[in-house]
């Protein structure tokens, strides 16, 4: 028996889609959210910030994991079919307890009640851009990546 993926719309209150959550992918969601989570905040605690300076750790966070979900969502869907809990422990688990987009609307925030309004709007368009821009290139490097290994076969 194949095991389907869980749709990511499931909406537990209506009983016939509780069917599809499945307590394996639970699991693995919830443990690798804790190694994901571990990895931000060590690399919070290295780079640690003020209210109103540029938040370099979130940034680097965000633009890192949104390189790494390029490479995944290509790696997944169009170079091996992997197990089906691998998408959900490294995507919504590891990379989404690592990427914080929470945090950085409240560096944001901080940053303009720190009277730092420049240094918060550069901040906001920056990471929308990179982290856009950091996708793109995950996704291309996946895919040139696994050009080359296909032509090495």
């Amino acid at each position: 028996m194949t095991e389907r993926p869980v749709d990511p719309d499931v909406d537990l209150r209506v009983p016939a889609q509780r069917s599809e959550v499945r307590w394996q992918v639970v699991a693995v969601i919830a443990a690798g959210g804790a190694l994901g989570a571990l990895s931000r905040h060590a690399i919070q605690a290295a780079l640690p910030a003020g209210p109103g300076d540029f938040q370099w750790a979130t940034f680097l966070i965000n633009l890192s994991g949104c390189l790494l979900i390029g490479v995944l969502m290509v790696a997944i869907t169009e170079v091996w079919q992997p197990h089906p809990l691998v998408r959900p422990f490294l995507g919504v688990g590891v990379l989404g307890g690592y990427t914080t987009f929470s945090t950085y609307a409240v560096d944001v925030q901080r940053a303009i009640n720190a009277h730092a309004p420049v240094t918060g709007l550069a901040y906001l368009v920056a990471t929308m851009l990179g982290a856009l821009a950091a996708v793109t290139v995950g996704m291309w490097l996946a895919r040139r990546a696994a050009r080359t290994w296909t032509r090495a076969r």
